[in-house]
């Protein structure tokens, strides 16, 4: 068995040996030669430069109902001598990994690649997201955080004193052909109702991905909107989301859009809209009168009835894009001083492009005719009149 002191002599003399070995390596490169390798060293150490910019996730602050879906994307550059292989993967603040992702570029320069990627949520978190580039050269980038806030669905106990929210949206125009060159080619239009005045959050939804956020005093009823600039042929439809007070959503705003260079697309005809009533006069000497608008597509319109000349009642109604038919419900009213005579009912209506307005006559109240005193008839006990 060797001793202690033994060992150590041992261990000094292995390193001795290995210092000697070293500057006898040096002795023999020769200078020249240590300083071209020192300087490949240095190279291959460093490398193409290749950066990355922290993800940006969008939205990055989520407030609504769930699943969510939250889109990410980050840009790296590479320099790029011929043909070049990008490899990266995502990292996830829970600390797993996404599969590697390859692109091959080619020509010669520094290139700008974007990379994104999507996840859905189903509960609230809290977390990041950062992309790690595996080649041409190891680069991490750094942290972009984001949260998801799932709001609960309450119990639907409603009070007078409770806001109700009503949405409605369309597609202006709802289909497009031509070239698409930069520029909005569709306008989505939403309109938010309330019972009273109030402040609304609302998001537009767009194919499924949230677009756009929003917030405003809405008093009565008020627009909102946003439009697409698209760059090749599709369709699809967006949806307005009433976030609060008073969770809701707007019906489908369907769009369809077909790209064609040298295409001129045909001019949108302006909308129209046409008025027709029927009044007719009752046996209790009121009249009654009713209506319908008629429109070749969408907006708001605005109409009024008139009893000889005098306003009685007024509103307003929305068509969609497709346009279509309305009933208009229209009033009964006494007729009191004018019971004996004839009247005219006038119903006017105003449209986004042009008005109409629609006269009709009623007949005068006829009065029931007095009861007819009966005859009177002679009594038996009468003498006979006299001949002359």
């Amino acid at each position: 068995m060797m001793s202690v002191g033994l060992a150590r002599r041992a261990a000094a003399f292995g390193a001795s040996a290995a210092v000697l070995a070293t500057m006898a390596a040096g002795l023999v490169a020769g200078p020249a030669q240590a300083a071209t390798s020192a300087t490949a060293a240095g190279k291959a150490a460093s490398g193409p430069k290749v950066s990355v910019s922290a993800p940006k996730a969008s939205p990055g602050d989520y407030e609504g109902s769930c699943p969510a879906k939250v889109n990410f994307s980050a840009k790296i550059k590479v320099p790029v001598k011929g043909k070049t292989e990008l490899a990266y993967r995502w990292l996830h603040g829970d600390g797993s990994k996404s599969k590697v992702n390859v692109i091959k570029l080619s020509g010669k320069g520094t290139k700008t690649v974007t990379v994104k990627q999507s996840i859905t949520f189903k509960e609230d978190v809290k977390g990041w997201e950062a992309v790690q580039v595996l080649g041409p050269k190891k680069v991490t980038s750094k942290k972009g955080y984001f949260a998801v806030d799932c709001q609960k669905p309450q119990e639907n106990v409603r009070t007078h004193l409770d806001v109700s929210v009503s949405a409605r949206a369309w597609a202006s125009p709802s289909s497009y052909a031509g070239p698409c060159t930069p520029g909005d080619k569709i306008d989505f239009v939403g309109l938010i109702e309330t019972t009273r005045p109030t402040w609304v959050r609302y998001r537009w939804v767009l194919n499924g991905d949230v677009v756009d956020y929003g917030k405003i005093k809405v008093r009565d009823a008020r627009k909102v909107g946003f439009g697409i600039s698209p760059r090749h042929s599709q369709r699809g439809w967006a949806q307005l989301e009433i976030l609060g007070p008073d969770g809701t959503s707007s019906n489908r705003a369907y769009y369809k859009v077909w790209c064609k260079d040298g295409y001129e697309a045909p001019k949108p005809q302006p909308t129209k809209v046409a008025g027709s009533i029927s009044v007719e006069t009752k046996s209790d000497c009121s009249v009654a009168a009713s209506g319908q608008i008629t429109s070749t597509g969408a907006g708001r319109v605005t109409y009024s009835w008139s009893l000889n000349g005098t306003v009685v009642s007024s509103g307003y109604t929305y068509f969609d894009r497709d346009g279509g038919v309305h009933s208009i419900a229209g009033f009964t009213s006494a007729l009191a001083g004018d019971a004996a005579k004839g009247g005219r009912v006038t119903f006017s209506i105003t449209g986004p492009n042009n008005g109409d307005t629609v006269t009709r006559s009623y007949e005068a109240c006829k009065a029931p005719a007095p009861a007819s005193a009966p005859e009177a008839t002679p009594s038996a006990s009468a003498p006979a009149p006299s001949a002359a």
